[in-house]
């Protein structure tokens, strides 16, 4: 692959509304149930968690990591990895980069490190986090039971 070639590639990853996550999203909102993106708090929320955790570095209005969904009620979140970027234990996230390693390697490192930071943060700040990796979501009802067994059940349904 040239390097124009990479280059176009790698512009078209993003970090943000990408397709498992989207898929996620539809699937709860069906179940019912509602929630902030990209670790958005109402400020009132955002207000006492400054006050209690001064410790912890919040940045705007967003919790440690920028949780994909966030169910500010319950204090929850829920994480959408992609499993090369964020090293999980699937092929995906075992493929090591092959060019250009003295970047890649301590990268990739980096995530990982600071994904366990974000986790414990978020713990400390009485959170609870769900991580479901881009390689689950092809199961998508074992991923939405999973996600409604960490979340409990919608508030105004019955339908889970």
């Amino acid at each position: 692959m040239s390097a124009t070639q990479r280059s176009y590639v790698m512009s078209r990853v993003h970090s943000k509304d990408t397709q498992p996550e989207l898929a996620l999203r539809r699937a709860l909102h069906a179940a019912g149930y509602r929630f902030r993106l990209y670790g958005a708090l109402p400020r009132s929320q955002l207000s006492a968690l400054k006050k209690e955790h001064r410790e912890i570095r919040l940045r705007g209005d967003r919790l440690p990591g920028s949780p994909d969904l966030v169910f500010s009620a319950r204090n929850k979140v829920i994480f959408v990895n992609g499993c090369f970027w964020h090293g999980h234990d699937c092929p995906a996230g075992k493929r090591q980069p092959t060019s250009n390693t003295e970047y890649w390697f301590p990268k990739l490192q980096a995530t990982i490190v600071r994904d366990q930071r974000n986790r414990l943060e978020l713990e400390t700040l009485g959170w609870e986090a769900l991580t479901l990796w881009e390689c689950e979501l092809k199961q998508m009802d074992d991923v939405l039971c999973r996600a409604i067994h960490f979340l409990g059940a919608p508030r105004n349904s019955q339908k889970y």
